[in-house]
């Protein structure tokens, strides 16, 4: 006999809160805490100046909107690489998810909904194709020819602020770097970024350093903090919603979270609630100490059931990686050779130049270190763009990708 699906048990704001959130809206109460687009830094303070049709934070909302790589977010998978079906999330919509999920903490805290969009909206703009596997393999390979890492929150950045040179407030460019959605705390408290020396320096260490540096970040604005923990709320529940559409666990797989559900909408609901009850008025973001273990366990319940499931996992390490190597060092080769016909040439060096050429200011991507410049290209291609280019670099390679079928 089929089991029934257990109700789903959304939980509500604290009384006390609801009416002091009520008596602060009726009374014009505002946050002193929230970030203002008065205190909005940028490289080039003569540009971008905040106006009341444009002011500063939507116009990083804007730009990055318009990047050609914010395009590329539709064809980049989140969790689920091998599967044909157009009802699994990508990296597009999961960005909406998290710039819709922080804007509903962020008003109902009365912050800067521009900030919290901006930064939701670009955090995986650096997003390599295959997801975190794609970033691990470019990572390892970068590692062993320089040194150096590579992580998609950095690599968010420097997008934003320097391969695509738009401009981007300082507080966007912190928050985007700052966001790493796989680390989990009770409490995020901002931490100053001085300026963008201060920020440079803290780009730099997590490139030398990786995730040692990475795990001590986090957001100069509560704006920012709220985005990161959103990043988790975005995915943990949708992650298990897209496992069961993919047919790797059906509906009625347990899972073992109480405070806050383990069902996506709940787990959405009951986190956001948990986290203005235990924020609203305070200079940090924080959750309860049962939501928050409630959390970690139910991210350690996806690794067990979803993400080391052998069905999610098929392919990876033995096809996507080889072709991630043969894929690096043939336009590594490209690039020291100076191939100026090869397509790293013509669909990325050139591409980067181009909209360079008005900026002086800065650095000539000519001169950029040969693997950064593979690394850069690398991550900013597609899935289907990885798999097109390695046929075409690699037509008599052993290695091909199978899909599950839209009708298996």
């Amino acid at each position: 006999m089929p089991q029934t699906a257990a109700p789903l048990r959304y939980r509500k704001l604290n009384k006390e809160i609801q009416e002091q959130i009520e008596h602060d809206r009726v009374n014009h109460i505002n946050n002193p805490y929230k970030a203002n687009d008065s205190g909005a830094v940028r490289r080039d303070p003569e540009r971008d100046k905040s106006s009341l049709l444009r002011p500063a934070y939507i116009r990083d909302i804007d730009k990055i909107l318009h990047l050609p790589l914010y395009n590329r977010y539709n064809d980049k998978t989140q969790v689920f690489s091998f599967f044909c079906n157009d009802d699994i999330t990508r990296r597009g919509l999961h960005v909406q998810l998290v710039s819709r999920i922080a804007r509903n903490i962020g008003r109902l805290l009365d912050l800067n909904l521009d900030l919290i969009e901006a930064i939701a909206l670009g955090h995986d703009i650096g997003h390599t194709p295959f997801g975190h596997a794609g970033e691990r393999y470019l990572s390892e390979l970068l590692f062993a020819e320089t040194g150096r890492y590579f992580n998609h929150n950095v690599h968010s950045a420097r997008v934003l602020d320097l391969l695509y040179r738009r401009n981007i407030s300082l507080q966007v460019l912190d928050g985007v770097l700052c966001h790493n959605g796989e680390l989990e705390l009770e409490e995020y408290r901002p931490f100053p970024v001085k300026d963008f020396e201060d920020f440079d320096r803290r780009s730099e260490k997590c490139y030398t350093m990786g995730r040692e540096a990475i795990e001590k970040l986090v957001p100069c604005t509560l704006e920012g903090c709220v985005v990161r923990i959103s990043d988790i709320i975005a995915y943990v529940g949708k992650d298990r919603q897209d496992a069961v559409t993919a047919k790797i666990i059906d509906e009625n797989t347990p899972f073992t979270s109480n405070i806050i559900g383990s069902k996506n909408a709940e787990m959405i609901n009951n986190l956001v609630v948990d986290i203005v009850n235990n924020s609203y008025g305070k200079d940090h973001i924080r959750m309860s100490k049962e939501a928050y273990e409630d959390l970690k366990t139910a991210k350690k319940e996806n690794y067990e059931k979803i993400y080391r499931n052998p069905k999610a996992n098929v392919s990876y390490d033995e096809i996507i990686k080889p072709m991630f190597k043969d894929i690096y060092y043939k336009l590594l080769e490209n690039v020291l050779k100076n191939d100026k016909e090869s397509l790293i040439y013509k669909h990325h060096i050139n591409y980067i130049k181009e909209g360079m050429k008005y900026y002086t200011d800065r650095f000539d991507y000519g001169e950029e270190e040969p693997n950064q410049v593979v690394a850069d290209y690398m991550a900013s291609m597609t899935d289907d763009y990885f798999v097109e280019l390695y046929k075409r670099l690699f037509p008599n390679s052993p290695y091909s990708i199978k899909y599950y079928s839209y009708f298996e």
